[in-house]
């Protein structure tokens, strides 16, 4: 019994000899103690929390070096290797994490929208429930500050840029003919329609060192990562026919939709200003298929658009309408895979393969021109720490453009290029801490039609100066190769370039965003040519110059009143320009100086309806008067677009919708264009740019068929 006591005695006196005290303080960058803080021996249980002092003490039995783990909630994990018989005492400092929703982000010319953004100032139903946008994503976009309203185009002129300064971005890779086909003064639409993307990032200047060949703006649009659930939508229109459809088996899923769209009976109804021979009729349809690896993720999406009309266009210079009769056909095919390997490895790479093929009757001349547009790309992204991060990679872009002009007198004149542009780029993000990040970037390019190779560094900062506020300065170097129309006659040309300088201030809280954004451009070696208009024996060079410089203010309230969301954009833009067959550096015609857009909608539960509202302003637009000496000198008067949806639910899944667009029936001019010799008095005359209507009528009925009978097509109207 005796020795019995004494082996107890003894492995007692052992236990305790080896057992250590670990103790120690954690506390933040400021030596401000955390209580909480979960502090533990890695691969034991051995461990304890940090009171309100920030003081912690445990004893443990392991020995030698360990690793001590402290973690703790919007702080980084701390790992340090200790002795474990001399750690007593110590002091641990944590770094509040990069990661957190609080932390910085670079938000200078960016609007993000869908369920990854962290601050979005628009939601992916945004783009579509804009009462007078009618689907089109651009008409929405319309209603942000930085853009401009160009009623008689319908593209995206983004900050004094031209619509062909922007480029459009699906999954990352570009679209080289993100718009539908058409004629002077007859608008066109955006090619995609807004079922199939899930969210989108518009950057209206200072974007990433990853895109390139774009001298304003870019704007991208993701596709769904993963379909829902299976179901199908219906749509019966005043305009057309619409049907989309969603499966699901094992790791693929399968969507698409598909639209019938010819106004011929709608305007049979409703008389346009137009003169029609056969209205716009088109057949469209997208698809994207998707499949799931264990760590990686693949997509393949393709649309097509073919489209027709024949119209009598009126003009100033001949007593005779000028008929123009087009039929286009395009074919856009995008896929790219993206996984995850290695340690903290990221890989995407993509392609794209765009056709478009247009056949045009101008009076008893015919154009014919296709083009074939491909984009090669391939990135990498490496992850070292939360706080240091490396994006590098290539991009190839692939032109081919052959036109053919027949005339009626006679003979055929042919017109075309080859383009290659290979490109690498590289760009880090560094956090300093979650209050104060930057990003660092550059890119070359070598374009072996125009023989030329640029160098374009990029840079932004971001500092949070409040838990809800922050501000961002971006800048940034861009170039974009010649338009089309410049380049099939001139390949001697170099690429147009400018420069971007963005400070932005934002806001956000409790469903509420500020932003407010002043900007500076200055634009080189714009083209230049010496004929009215361009033309195969046109002088042309790179000589032109310009700015563009104001203020962006935006503000959305999804709070403030129940069931009721509105923004309010506000843009003022001093922008002028020396360019094309301009005298003198002046505003050119598609810019407004004051631009504000108001867009609200309301959740009325005792009608159980959907009511919007967009009311859209700009003042007047500048042309020139060869009444007047001096070079762009005219106004036009202000323009004003009041528009209203209506969406009713039927049964749950069955919606009724209704909207017209300018219901005051203003009389909205563009601008003017005038006789290209004076009358009989000396007086050029001059006719009025106005649209084909003053308003649009729309009705709708969309059915959505699916196990979930709650499922419908509000979101999306």
């Amino acid at each position: 019994m005796k020795i019995y006591y004494t082996f107890v005695l003894l492995c007692i006196a052992l236990i305790s000899q080896a057992q250590q005290t670990i103790s120690g303080i954690v506390v933040d960058e400021k030596n401000q103690p955390i209580a909480g803080a979960n502090i533990f021996i890695e691969g034991t249980y051995d461990g304890a929390s940090s009171d309100d002092k920030g003081r912690f003490s445990f004893t443990t039995t392991a020995v030698g070096n360990q690793v001590l783990v402290i973690s703790f909630l919007t702080y980084e994990t701390l790992k340090v290797t200790i002795d474990v018989s001399n750690c007593q005492n110590k002091t641990f400092k944590l770094k509040e994490s990069v990661n957190s929703l609080d932390a910085v982000i670079v938000t200078a010319g960016t609007f993000d929208a869908g369920e990854k953004a962290r601050v979005s100032v628009l939601k992916p139903l945004d783009i579509v429930t804009t009462a007078g946008a009618l689907g089109d994503i651009v008409s929405a976009l319309q209603t942000l500050p930085g853009t401009q309203t160009v009623g008689e185009d319908g593209r995206l002129f983004v900050r004094g840029g031209e619509a062909d300064e922007t480029q459009t971005f699906v999954d990352g890779i570009r679209v080289a003919q993100p718009y539908g086909a058409t004629t002077a003064n007859v608008p066109t639409r955006g090619r995609f329609s807004p079922f199939l993307f899930s969210g989108m990032s518009f950057s209206t200047g200072g974007y990433s060192a990853e895109y390139g060949e774009a001298l304003s703006s870019v704007l991208l649009l993701n596709t769904q990562d993963e379909a829902t659930e299976e179901k199908t939508d219906i749509s019966l229109m005043t305009v057309g026919l619409g049907l989309a459809n969603t499966q699901k088996w094992g790791n693929n899923s399968l969507s698409f939709n598909t639209a019938y769209i010819n106004l011929e009976p709608y305007q049979k109804v409703f008389p346009q200003r137009a003169d029609w021979n056969k209205p716009f009729q088109s057949l469209s349809g997208e698809a994207v298929y998707r499949h799931s690896f264990d760590s990686g993720l693949f997509k393949l999406y393709a649309a097509f658009d073919a489209s027709q009309f024949d119209l009598n266009s009126e003009t100033i210079n001949s007593p005779d309408k000028i008929r123009v009769d087009l039929n286009n056909n395009n074919f856009y095919l995008n896929s790219s895979y993206r996984a995850n390997f290695g340690s903290q490895w990221q890989l995407f790479t993509g392609l794209s393969y765009g056709y478009s093929e247009n056949t045009i009757g101008i009076s008893l001349n015919d154009v014919a021109n296709t083009e074939h547009a491909s984009h090669l790309k391939v990135k990498l992204k490496k992850s070292f720490s939360d706080r240091v991060k490396l994006t590098f990679g290539s991009d190839y872009f692939i032109t081919r453009f052959n036109e053919d002009f027949s005339a009626n007198s006679g003979g055929t004149f042919n017109s075309g290029y080859d383009a290659n542009i290979a490109a690498v780029y590289a760009e880090t993000d560094i956090f300093f801490s979650k209050k104060f990040a930057v990003k660092l970037g550059a890119r070359f390019s070598d374009n072996d039609l125009l023989h030329e190779s640029v160098f374009s560094p990029r840079a932004s900062v971001a500092y949070k100066v409040s838990p809800n506020g922050q501000f961002s300065f971006a800048y940034g170097s861009f170039t974009q190769a010649p338009r089309q129309e410049y380049l099939k006659y001139a390949d001697y040309l170099e690429s147009e370039k400018a420069q971007h300088y963005i400070l932005n201030y934002q806001y956000n809280k409790d469903r509420r965003t500020f932003r407010a954004e002043v900007y500076l451009k200055s634009y080189q070696d714009l083209v230049k040519f010496d004929t009215p208009t361009v033309q195969f024996d046109s002088d042309f060079n790179n000589s032109g110059s310009g700015y563009a410089q104001g203020l962006d203010v935006f503000w959305r309230d999804n709070k403030s009143v129940k069931n009721l969301e509105y923004w309010i954009s506000y843009s003022y833009i001093d922008t002028q320009r020396n360019y094309r067959n301009f005298t003198a550096e002046v505003t050119p015609s598609f810019v407004a100086k004051h631009s504000l857009s108001v867009v609200s909608k309301w959740w009325i539960n005792k009608w159980k309806s959907q009511l919007s509202v967009t009311n859209s302003f700009t003042t007047g637009r500048p042309f020139n008067n060869p009444n007047q000496s001096e070079f762009m000198n005219g106004s036009t008067k202000g323009y004003n677009n009041l528009s209203l949806g209506w969406a009713y639910l039927m049964t749950q899944q069955k919606i009724l919708y209704f909207s017209v667009s300018n219901v005051l029936g203003t009389a909205n001019v563009f601008g003017y264009e005038y006789a290209n010799t004076p009358n009989t008095d000396g007086v050029y005359n001059r006719r009025a740019i106005r649209p084909t209507a003053d308003q649009f009528f729309f009705v709708g009925f969309f059915w959505t068929i699916s196990e979930n009978k709650k499922d419908n097509q509000l979101n999306n109207l």
